[in-house]
């Protein structure tokens, strides 16, 4: 949902900040949105131990949940037995 907000800034930085939009095709609320995204998710970007997760690797979640008692080698092993059949 979209909701309106009034922000008081520099003339010389509004100028730019549309120039520069206009030049990639954005508009100056979607490059103040993302950077606004960019701020909030750069503190949820460390992991539990501490590491933390650059914005490319967050970018190929997809989403998947797997279940608690799901094992990665069993998996792969039965992937393998399948494909050598």
């Amino acid at each position: 949902m979209d909701t309106k907000l009034t922000l008081k800034l520099d003339k010389d930085v509004i100028e730019k900040a549309k120039e520069y939009a206009s030049s990639h095709q954005r508009s100056l609320s979607n490059l103040v949105e993302s950077y606004l995204k960019v701020l909030i998710d750069k503190d949820e970007t460390k992991s539990e131990d501490g590491i933390e997760i650059s914005p490319f690797v967050k970018s190929l979640r997809t989403g998947v949940k797997l279940p608690a008692d799901f094992y990665e080698k069993k998996a792969y092993r039965d992937y393998l037995e399948e494909k050598y059949k």
